[in-house]
């Protein structure tokens, strides 16, 4: 396996998820969006404003990419980093990767944190979202068939985030979904794709 930005990327996500077990150990709470504490023996989470503009936490803007809650959640989404990641590195070079990473990862965890509330979430499939709309949009501007990726696949994840909202993925044993996290991801990628020179 070659070195490169996708692969370290799945790496770390698979190295934090065996880490953490899985979301169930209290490594996880160092790595939430929001800073949680216990209060009277129940979960809580401090604050947006707390978390970061006085406990200077930053790095919880991200570190929810690396948190996969199942062997199947972290290898769909490595499947898909590992795969789209590295075919944009190589054709764009992994500084505009990075950089399309860290703005969707960032969005999708702060608009999922804002939509859904103080929750636990959690998982790189935001980012997964930005590099399909990044793909499709630079293939249907270019009119070519760049990176590979046949269509279907583009359907089959639109269906899949209309499932989502549905809640129809978890009445078959999915879990909930972080839909918002999807649709930013979409977003940040066909805006990223859109503006990129």
């Amino acid at each position: 396996m070659r070195l490169s930005f996708s692969n370290v990327l799945v790496f770390l996500a698979t190295l934090i998820s065996l880490a953490t077990f899985f979301g169930q150990n209290q490594l996880t709470f160092y790595l939430t969006f929001l800073k949680p504490e216990i209060i009277n023996g129940f979960l809580s989470f401090i604050p947006i404003e707390k978390t970061y503009l006085e406990g200077f936490e930053f790095w919880r803007l991200l570190s929810p990419v690396f948190l996969h809650f199942s062997v199947a959640h972290l290898a769909f989404n490595s499947l898909w980093i590992y795969i789209l990641g590295n075919r944009i590195e190589d054709i764009e070079g992994y500084k505009k990767l990075i950089f399309l990473i860290l703005f969707s990862g960032i969005l999708s965890n702060f608009a999922e944190s804002a939509v859904s509330g103080a929750i636990i979430f959690g998982g790189l499939s935001g980012c997964v979202y930005a590099l399909l709309g990044f793909c499709y949009i630079r293939e249907f501007i270019q009119k070519r068939y760049a990176y590979g990726m046949p269509p279907a696949i583009y359907i089959f994840m639109i269906v899949w985030l209309a499932l989502g909202y549905l809640d129809i993925l978890n009445l078959f044993g999915f879990g909930k979904i972080a839909n918002t996290a999807h649709l930013t991801g979409l977003i940040c990628g066909i805006s990223f794709a859109l503006i990129k020179k």
